[in-house]
């Protein structure tokens, strides 16, 4: 039997392995950065200068074709205060914003609950629902229109019906044209909502359920206990979209009613179109889609941190 060397019987030496030196962990640190380089250039480009230019114009009398233009100061934003139609048309913005956020996640969860249930046309009744939500804005505001108007089909069903006293001129009557308008893009974003809010509930266990009913939990206490707390991020998402969107609405409303009748249905969005394109006011028209920019901002910054506190409480 060969003799066996010392060598042979000590065990192989641990591979350390080579600690990467300060030069290369910084370059893989820093490396992803520079992916990222022509994509924040480009949105330089097409967002963040002319933003900044239109801000700069939102201070001048600029009439979008003379190549010069005064500086005039404030003047732009301080006549909004005195025009009654800019005014009214923050109203209506605002109003609009808050009735569609308030009725339409209101609709879309119902739906959702609705359609969560073991019904077996559930899956059919989605498609539905969601269907409207695909449809270009403009199309439905359109297929609204001659639906709404004083010979459409409502008017013409509650005629069939025996309810012509509830005939209305629902796109010309300035007491109902905004509700009109409201309607409309609910019908039409209800199922974006509810399709939304069905995720959440989807995600919430069975296993709860069951335990609250087990301990004699009604269908509302369980809701109001179980479901609505764990359906805080859905309510987030949908509410930051709902406002956001009936802020800078323009398309359903410039093509149901072009702001009329009057100025019944005008917001700042529809307002902004008109001082710009019809009366060449571009200075005046860009100061108001600055006030426009600021209200989303606020409006979007201040729900998402309510939100978020209630989503952190939640959890």
């Amino acid at each position: 039997m060969p003799a066996t060397s010392r060598d042979q019987l000590s065990p192989p030496a641990a591979v350390v392995p080579r600690r990467p030196g300060r030069l290369s962990g910084r370059r893989r640190a820093t490396s992803p950065w520079w992916f990222a380089v022509p994509a924040m250039l480009l949105f330089a480009f097409v967002v963040l200068v002319p933003s900044a230019r239109g801000v700069y114009y939102a201070f001048t009398d600029w009439d979008g074709l003379d190549p010069n233009s005064s500086f005039v100061g404030f003047d732009n934003f301080t006549g909004l205060l005195d025009d009654p139609d800019a005014v009214q048309a923050v109203w209506h913005t605002l109003l609009i914003a808050v009735s569609v956020t308030v009725i339409q996640n209101v609709f879309g969860l119902l739906l959702a609950l609705g359609v969560n249930s073991l019904i077996k046309t559930r899956n059919v009744l989605r498609v539905l629902l969601f269907a409207p939500a695909v449809i270009t804005p403009i199309v439905t505001a359109y297929l609204w229109r001659n639906l709404l108007g004083p010979s459409g089909a409502v008017n013409s069903l509650l005629g069939t019906v025996g309810l012509d006293s509830l005939r209305q001129d629902w796109l010309g009557d300035p007491q109902l044209a905004l509700w009109s308008v409201v309607g409309v893009i609910v019908w039409q974003f209800g199922g974006y909502s509810m399709v939304i809010f069905l995720a959440g509930l989807q995600s919430v266990p069975k296993e709860v359920h069951e335990a609250a009913d087990i301990d004699g939990a009604g269908p509302i206490r369980r809701f109001w206990s179980i479901t609505r707390p764990l359906l805080a991020p859905a309510f987030t998402i949908n509410l930051m979209l709902s406002i956001i969107g009936g802020i800078k609405l323009f398309d359903q409303v410039y093509a149901l009613t072009g702001g009329g009748p009057g100025h019944a249905t005008d917001t700042l969005s529809t307002l902004i179109y008109k001082d710009a394109f019809t009366l060449g006011e571009f200075g005046y028209s860009i100061a108001l889609a600055v006030v426009l920019t600021i209200i989303v901002a606020v409006a979007s910054t201040g729900q998402y941190l309510v939100l978020a506190r209630g989503e952190r409480a939640a959890s």
